[in-house]
């Protein structure tokens, strides 16, 4: 197989038959002829050409059987628990996941009859204490949102194994540039794919790898609720994510500069990112991971991390992540407001807590942001 660079350029491209052009071709129809063919093709199908030059792409980085692509990463989330988890059976969350997965859990699986359990850390006996008779599936999320809190994946594949139970990882924060899940045992592999796979801040996608079987299930369901994609941002999607590469390998380097430079300033009392030696998670990030990503989040001495954000000049304080640009934002006021103070509270995120995500500007220019940032 090729090299994982290599693999991100040219996975999945559509032959252009007609004019021989490098890049796949454009399926733009939203009806395809039928007689004597071999599938019936439609958008909702998620079975398009465009579509299965993304799903093939990324089944090529994160070294699974299949993938499939939905809408955003939300439809990916809820489309995969769905089709595992029905009504009397349980699942067990990992401490500490995206705000928006949290509301998801809260909102909905109650009103389906479907029980879950948050477990209290994210160590694996912390998740094997959770597991009742009726748990149907295990669900992480490593580094963690907004923390960057690891959790061992190989053990926690294991433990789902020996429990004759599914495993779901959310691998969006690290990429599979730095992290491929798969090959530690995990059972499914999911992306809000806006972010990194992405990578310009203007596409809107979520992304599912497993096992062939797996995704089969997977696909049925998403028939129904229809978080397909269109053409054309499919299209976009797949020529960011030939990029993947060198764009994360740039952020990785900027954001472990960024991390020691935060870690050095006296105005800084605490710093989260799996590259630093003194980080919890550093020897398991090491394990499991080839690059330590492009998240970092952190506290100043005094808070006050709002007054901080408005006097960036070149980091923007902005919702999302994973852009070639750096952007900043408040967890307690965007991704996890939802959990409201004491939901946020009990997940260790403060009300001035930064989360930053680095991207492929020169390092100094960043430094030197934050740095008039703090003086001010």
């Amino acid at each position: 197989m090729e090299k994982f660079a290599t693999r991100c350029v040219h996975a999945g491209t559509i032959r252009d038959e007609v004019k021989k052009g490098i890049n796949s071709p454009v399926y733009t129809s939203t009806s395809f002829e039928f007689i004597g063919q071999d599938e019936t093709v439609y958008p909702r199908y998620m079975n398009t050409p465009n579509e299965k030059a993304v799903a093939e792409k990324l089944a090529a980085l994160e070294g699974t059987e299949k993938g499939l692509v939905f809408s955003s990463g939300m439809a990916a989330i809820s489309t995969v628990l769905l089709t595992f988890l029905g009504k009397g059976e349980h699942v067990v969350f990992q401490k500490g996941l995206y705000g928006g997965t949290y509301h998801f859990i809260e909102r909905e699986l109650p009103r389906l009859g479907i029980e879950y359990t948050i477990a209290t850390g994210r160590e694996p006996a912390d998740i094997e204490s959770c597991l009742r008779k009726n748990t149907r599936l295990i669900y992480i999320e490593t580094p963690s949102n907004p923390l960057l809190a690891i959790t061992d994946i190989g053990a926690v594949a294991r433990l789902a194994q020996s429990a004759g139970i599914l495993s779901v990882i959310d691998n969006t924060f690290a990429s599979p540039v730095n992290q491929q899940p798969a090959g530690l045992g995990i059972d499914i592999v999911i992306h809000s794919a806006t972010k990194y796979l992405a990578g310009h801040s203007d596409l809107l996608a979520g992304a599912v790898a497993a096992r062939e079987e797996l995704i089969a299930r997977v696909h049925e369901t998403g028939l129904n609720f229809g978080g397909s994609m269109n053409a054309l941002t499919l299209y976009l999607l797949e020529r960011s994510m030939k990029t993947l590469h060198v764009r994360v390998q740039r952020i990785n380097e900027n954001a472990m500069e960024i991390a020691r430079f935060l870690k050095r300033d006296p105005r800084v009392s605490q710093v989260n990112y799996p590259g630093l030696e003194d980080h919890p998670g550093h020897e398991v990030a090491r394990r499991q991971m080839s690059g330590f990503g492009g998240m970092v989040s952190f506290e100043m001495t005094g808070g006050k991390g709002i007054d901080f954000q408005q006097r960036l000049r070149l980091i923007k304080p902005s919702m999302s992540l994973g852009g070639l640009e750096s952007i900043c934002s408040s967890p307690a006021q965007t991704s996890h407001r939802h959990l409201g103070p004491e939901g946020r509270k009990a997940e260790g995120i403060s009300e001035d807590l930064i989360r930053l995500s680095v991207g492929i500007e020169e390092v100094e220019d960043l430094k030197d942001d934050l740095d008039q940032a703090f003086t001010a």
